[in-house]
């Protein structure tokens, strides 16, 4: 994984969908192909730079991983970001210089605080390939002390509805802490069900199928497509296979 030192802090220097909605399709993304990790960049980085997907909100980062049998990344730097890896298929296991070691598996979910500054790595250490999303989130202070956390979350629980799992949002006392005005949101839904949603005024929502297809009022996305949302804008989501969808909302 490259370590980006520096981050534009607005929003995108893309135009505004007058629908509220841009689709991003999975061909459209940044590509890079390491051998044993093949990544897609909904955003600028590391050697893809699209001046028009810097940022969405407080999103700043998502990467679309696929990590090889018995590989991943070596121990590397960060600081003052938030990151929530969240597997999709296999499991990955972090290791950080403030001692924490853990296993996250499919549909679950690791934070991370960088803060003043931590190094972890991320490794593959089963038979088979790893799949997940690494979301990079501008965090609301900077400089706090760093800390990692993971919790399982079953996929069951989330059928049907949105259900937060990561938010920097106090009140969300079930839901792992971000130091981020932000929320990680997921759903599993099935064919024909329908989900209705609003991203209120003042607010942004980047999503992204993880599996299954569906639509967004009525457009259809893929598996891997991204959605940016602009707020003030209600959602009718409608699955078209059964989907698994990951969310953040953010100032």
């Amino acid at each position: 994984m490259a370590t980006v030192t520096a981050f534009k802090t607005s929003t995108s220097d893309a135009p505004a969908p007058t629908s509220g909605i841009e689709r991003r399709p999975f061909a459209s993304l940044g590509k890079a192909d390491h051998g044993w990790l093949k990544a897609n960049h909904h955003f600028s980085f590391a050697s893809y730079h699209d001046p028009r997907r810097m940022q969405w909100g407080a999103v700043r980062v998502w990467n679309d991983d696929q990590i090889a049998a018995q590989s991943g990344f070596p121990p590397h730097p960060h600081d003052n970001m938030e990151i929530i890896t969240y597997v999709r298929e296999g499991a990955i296991t972090h290791r950080d210089s403030m001692g924490n070691e853990g296993r996250t598996e499919a549909g679950d979910i690791q934070v991370m605080s960088a803060g003043t500054g931590v190094t972890h790595s991320e490794a593959n250490v089963d038979g088979e390939e790893t799949r997940l999303f690494q979301i990079w989130i501008m965090p609301r202070e900077r400089n706090i002390a760093p800390r990692w956390d993971a919790r399982p979350f079953p996929r069951g629980d989330r059928s049907g509805q949105f259900v937060t799992l990561a938010s920097g949002d106090p009140a969300d006392s079930d839901a792992l802490y971000i130091n981020a005005d932000a929320k990680l949101l997921c759903a599993t839904m099935e064919q024909g069900e329908i989900i209705t949603h609003r991203i209120e005024e003042g607010r942004s929502a980047y999503l992204v199928p993880a599996r299954g297809s569906l639509t967004i009022n009525g457009e259809a996305f893929d598996a891997r497509d991204g959605a940016a949302i602009r707020g003030g804008t209600d959602l009718k989501i409608e699955a078209l296979s059964a989907c698994e969808i990951v969310m953040v909302d953010s100032v």
